[in-house]
């Protein structure tokens, strides 16, 4: 009765029984995963998304298959401080960025075509190219969040199946950037090969090491290629379901899969009008709250190198961006028992292989919670892995 592509294994793992065992006895572990906004007390302020909304007509409905074409055009205005420079016809809403992948995935891939995507990223990749019926094949990112693509290496897993590479900057979990000279040498690549070039930069206005917020469509495409951004990272509000596609490369490609888009758009409209109408104002009133974001990654950011002692065995592994941070343990270690360790010790962070990585000793953690709430839950971490790695 049921697809074979919706057939996924849903069986709690170990950590989600343990975390529930724990829970039933009312010892909730300190949650060093939660990465929403409004959990971690930097929510939106609730009055002026209220007045916001107030100046919109909230009735009216005049549907435009990619996107209100104000609202393209202020998107556009907005999107020169990323130092991209694109006409509002460039622009592509979608209800999510999820959404968009969906959508690129129908417009790009016939069943059982590949798509080449960067490990470790996302949990939800997987799931989506899975509803797509595309296949999803893996390389590798480098561990220095500056570091270059090796593009032998990626171009190894290709075959004639290959229809677009995907890339995540910054990366989730990892932090590392696409800096221009890779995305050049990559744009080329696909280019030359005949792929899109994907680039998910949800995360992008959240740069660290005090860089410049950069958009990969701030540079000419020699390959056809979208840029994909959202409302959910970018001011924080995942319930207002918007997102944007930039499209960019040769013109005759650009305008085909723009049409192409058109009308996979128009058989969802799925973006809410409301949303559309405001994004004008939510624009405009952005920065304030991207900084207290800023300034909180900041402050964990430092209070998880305090935390860890000088003589550790286990180490944080350097970012360029994003809201994550990635601990690389000995290769002795075991990440499933040191997650269950630190359950035990009041804990709760992510095994480095929910994303991708190779088994074994990453844990990830966000750095959105309170800092008071956060500190205390990096000192228990500290203090765990000091028990079960002994320092030199």
């Amino acid at each position: 009765m049921f697809s074979a592509r919706t057939a996924w294994d849903r069986t709690p793992n170990l950590l989600s029984a343990r975390l529930e065992m724990l829970e039933r006895r009312g010892g909730s572990p300190l949650d060093l995963t939660v990465t929403s906004p409004a959990e971690c007390g930097l929510a939106q302020d609730e009055a002026w998304l209220r007045a916001v909304l107030a100046s919109q007509p909230l009735g009216a409905y005049a549907p435009e298959p990619l996107g209100q074409r104000v609202a393209r055009q202020a998107l556009a205005r907005d999107l020169t401080r990323l130092g991209a420079h694109l006409e509002p016809g460039q622009l592509v809403l979608s209800a999510s960025t999820s959404e968009a992948y969906s959508w690129l995935f129908a417009l790009l891939c016939d069943a059982d075509d590949s798509v080449l995507v960067p490990a470790p990223s996302y949990p939800l990749l997987p799931y989506l190219a899975e509803l797509s019926s595309v296949e999803l094949r893996a390389f590798p990112l480098p561990e220095d969040p500056l570091g270059s693509l090796d593009l032998d290496g990626l171009e190894a897993v290709a075959d004639e199946s290959t229809r677009a590479v995907v890339l995540v900057s910054p990366a989730n979990p990892t932090g590392w950037l696409l800096a221009e000279p890779d995305q050049a040498r990559l744009d080329a690549l696909c280019a030359r090969r005949g792929w899109a070039l994907i680039v998910d930069e949800v995360f992008v206005e959240f740069p660290r090491r005090g860089r410049p917020a950069r958009s990969s469509a701030a540079r000419p495409a020699e390959a056809l290629t979208f840029v994909l951004q959202g409302l959910s990272k970018s001011l924080g509000l995942p319930g207002w379901k918007l997102a944007w596609t930039a499209v960019l490369g040769p013109a005759p490609e650009r305008d085909e899969a723009l049409a192409r888009m058109e009308l996979i758009a128009d058989t969802h409209l799925s973006v809410a009008a409301p949303a559309q109408r405001a994004l004008q104002d939510l624009l405009a009133g952005a920065a304030a709250w991207r900084a207290r974001v800023g300034l909180r990654l900041d402050q964990n950011a430092r209070l998880l190198q305090d935390a860890r002692p000088a003589d550790a065995v286990w180490d944080v592994m350097p970012s360029a961006g994003g809201w994550t941070a990635v601990l690389r343990l000995p290769h002795t270690a075991d990440e499933i028992e040191v997650c269950l360790a630190l359950l035990e010790a009041g804990v709760q962070v992510q095994p480095g292989h929910f994303y991708d990585f190779p088994r074994g000793r990453w844990l990830i953690l966000s750095l959105l919670p309170p800092p008071a709430r956060f500190a205390e839950g990096v000192e228990r971490l500290s203090r765990t892995l000091d028990r079960l790695f002994p320092r030199r």
